[in-house]
């Protein structure tokens, strides 16, 4: 009988994960097709297919490193119930949301960790937290958009180095069709990294259910699931954050949007091969910043940009406070 009233659950529980992912993908569609966009190369409804092929298929490219970090190298797997999973994910799901309705370009993957931690701290207090796991992603948060910022300037340098005797139309002619290079390497960056972040929490809640036997790995369906509900959440666009990411930090020309999107892929392909969690949303914020600061610093709307990293740095916490009231209140799953 306890199989029989957990199953539904479980399978709820897996259904509320995806619509996350499926945030995830509707939510930083941006950070995949926000430079392609504004520079004119794809209009927004073909960049959205182009950037959801590349996130679907990008499984076939990296491993499941980063899944292994969120299912086990956050809080404890030890101290998983059902209850602490809808927790989490409702804090990341509601965070996600306020900021998308006010266009703020914050972090999807640091919503889900502190989701994590603030489910984790309110079931078991500070032993439930694995500090190296949390450390370590909570540098990310500074070294990924400092990485995606140093490597777009460098980029800018190097290429305007490069094509310094051609003419301005030849240069544009060039990047209009280099750009469809680089927003495929940040798409399949952007799948890669965030699309394992829901596989490693519904991982993580059938390796607590006994699904998955003596050793904790991820399904191949799992990894399928996931992959398809980012892919889908980018269709469906985001587009008051695409504006904001596009047009509103720095106006970008075709061969800057090949730079930030380049920057940006490395620092995420970097990421996804070490198995850190990063934020798509900050690297690509930084890279964008990196081009707009080699053309000329007055270039960049410092003052949106200290906005966003103010939405960088309360994400953690919020997404962990909605956590932990969501663990306090709910009987459901006790």
């Amino acid at each position: 009988m306890e199989v029989t009233l957990a199953f539904p659950l479980l399978v709820g529980l897996i259904g509320i994960a995806l619509f996350f992912d499926f945030l995830n993908g509707l939510h930083d569609a941006a950070n995949s097709i926000a430079t392609i966009v504004s520079t004119r190369v794809l209009r927004p409804h073909y960049a959205v297919f182009w950037a959801a092929f590349f996130n679907f298929i990008a499984f076939l490219f990296f491993g499941l490193h980063v899944a292994e970090t969120l299912g086990t190298g956050i809080i404890n797997p030890g101290i998983v119930t059902p209850q602490v999973i809808f927790a989490a994910l409702m804090g990341a799901i509601i965070w996600n949301i306020v900021t998308w309705m006010f266009g703020i370009p914050s972090s999807s993957s640091h919503a889900l960790v502190g989701g994590l931690v603030g489910a984790g701290l309110a079931k078991a207090g500070l032993n439930s937290i694995v500090w190296s796991g949390l450390l370590k992603t909570a540098g990310a948060i500074v070294m990924s958009p400092m990485i995606g910022f140093f490597l777009a300037l460098v980029l800018v340098l190097v290429v305007s180095w490069i094509f310094v005797r051609q003419t301005p139309f030849a240069v544009d002619r060039t990047f209009r069709v280099m750009q469809f290079v680089s927003a495929s390497l940040y798409s399949l960056g952007h799948g890669g990294n965030d699309a394992q972040k829901t596989m490693g929490i519904i991982a993580v809640l059938l390796y607590s259910q006994g699904h998955l036997g003596q050793s904790f790995h991820v399904p191949f369906w799992v990894v399928l699931s996931c992959q398809a509900a980012i892919a889908l959440g980018t269709l469906f666009g985001g587009w008051r954050i695409v504006h904001t990411m596009g047009s509103k930090i720095t106006r970008l020309n075709p061969m800057q949007g090949f730079c930030a999107e380049t920057g940006g892929a490395l620092t995420l392909f970097g990421a996804t091969w070490l198995g850190i969690p990063v934020s798509t949303t900050h690297t690509i914020t930084g890279s964008i910043i990196g081009v707009g600061a080699a053309r000329r610093i007055s270039a960049v709307r410092w003052g949106l940009a200290g906005n966003i990293v103010i939405a960088w740095v309360i994400t953690l916490p919020a997404a962990a406070l909605i956590s932990a009231l969501f663990y306090w209140s709910s009987g459901l799953f006790g």
